[in-house]
């Protein structure tokens, strides 16, 4: 199949207008212009338009290809055996990706519109590391210099992204870090504080706000970010086609909710169930408060009105790096609130569990957040109905190895 020639911007298609984004100092609906301190004008623009598409930039494509894509739908039929089902399991295996993820779909995009305009310098924010991972490699492949912030724990849990991304040629920082003054007030509370990606996000803002020559870039959350994503939701639209097959509930795992929007969002207007899931200990949208806050735990973000646990919340030390976040996108946070997503949650232990099945019987070892979508889907599948579900690989454990040995010895919380 040919890769989509544009992303989808859901923003034409809500059941309402989204709540602006409001100004930190001044509370009022923030001026485009205050955004373009911190991203480049063009992500600006689109994180603020209402055009149903967007055409991807020729390089753009050309980068896509060069890392994987499109990237295979595929069946789980020794899954479905080892469920003794009549429901036909199939995911998307954005596991295939250069760097193992979803995340380069929005990385080569955000990296390729700093560099066209001119920027020297990039921050950012990881969690897990596959964000980092693949920010590093879009910078690298447009010649940007880039530091990242990983969250504490993860930093320590998955020494190898570390390699991964100094490997593309990017720095890496354990958050909270002695780098920034956020990051040494931080250490001075609590010398062994864990992390949060709230805390990651402040620092790199705050590298930002010293450097003119410097940007920033989100992995997860913003609308722009999102609508990068549908890349995978189109693909899987033509792929379903191409087999004359029609998926019936469609789920993926949620953090800031990227991969989920972009597996679901091209679904939107076509009447299928949508399933998002998140971890127990960080129930963002099963329990938390849908209103105004900030993105980063300084509170140098815009206010965005979203659910959220409170940007002080302290987040568990899960192996799902990737889902510890105390906000929701505000997109998905929406269509959550309107009953067009349907939330679940689930413990590590269970989810873990999950992912050695799909391991033994499909043969790949995902990502702990993946393993959130996989788990939900083998429960969906164990209702033994006659229908079609597909949830999105978002992307591969191979790195996330101690999580499992922790799993395998018992050791797992």
């Amino acid at each position: 199949m040919e890769l989509p020639k544009k992303w989808y911007n859901i923003l034409a298609d809500l059941p309402r207008d989204l709540d602006p984004p409001l100004n930190p100092i001044t509370k009022d609906p923030i001026n485009p212009k205050d955004l373009e301190v911190i991203f480049a004008k063009e992500l600006v623009k689109q994180e603020m338009s209402k055009e149903k598409y967007i055409k991807i930039p020729k390089d753009v494509l050309e980068a896509y290809e060069k890392i994987g894509r499109p990237t295979p739908l595929k069946r789980a039929k020794n899954l479905e055996k080892f469920l003794k089902t009549p429901t036909k399991i199939y995911y998307k295996a954005e596991a295939y990706t250069a760097t193992g993820s979803h995340k380069i779909n929005t990385a080569l995009a955000q990296a390729y519109y700093n560099k066209k305009e001119g920027v020297e310098k990039i921050t950012t924010e990881t969690g897990a590391g596959q964000w980092g991972s693949a920010l590093a490699l879009a910078c690298c492949f447009f010649d940007i210099d880039l530091k990242v912030f990983m969250v504490r724990s993860s930093y320590f849990q998955k020494p190898y992204r570390k390699t991964i991304i100094e490997t593309f040629g990017a720095k890496i920082y354990p958050s909270p870090s002695t780098v920034t003054k956020f990051g040494k007030e931080i250490l001075k509370k609590d010398g062994d504080h864990p992390g949060t990606l709230g805390i990651a996000i402040s620092e790199a803002l705050e590298l930002v706000l010293e450097d003119e020559n410097a940007k920033y870039c989100l992995g997860s959350v913003l609308n722009h970010v999102l609508m990068h994503q549908t890349v995978i939701g189109q693909e899987v639209k033509e792929q379903f086609k191409e087999i004359e097959e029609n998926p019936d509930t469609l789920i993926g795992c949620v953090g800031g909710g990227s991969n989920f929007a972009g597996f679901m969002f091209p679904f939107f207007n076509d009447g299928k169930e949508f399933i998002a899931v998140e971890p127990k200990p960080v129930p963002t949208i099963t329990k938390g408060d849908y209103r105004y806050d900030y993105g980063d735990t300084a509170g140098m973000t815009p206010l965005l009105k979203m659910f959220t646990l409170g940007k002080d919340f302290q987040v568990p030390r899960l192996h799902a790096g990737g889902l510890r976040y105390h906000g929701m996108a505000p997109l998905i946070s929406l269509l959550v609130k309107e009953g067009f997503i349907k939330p679940k949650t689930y413990e590590q232990k269970e989810v873990f569990e999950a992912a050695l099945i799909f391991a033994k019987t499909e043969g790949i070892i995902p990502a702990p957040e993946s393993a959130y979508a996989i788990k939900a889907a083998i429960d969906e599948a164990l209702k033994k109905e006659d229908k079609t579900i597909a949830f999105n690989l978002s992307g591969h454990g191979l790195l996330d190895l101690q999580g499992y040995q922790d799993f395998l010895d018992g050791k797992l919380s």
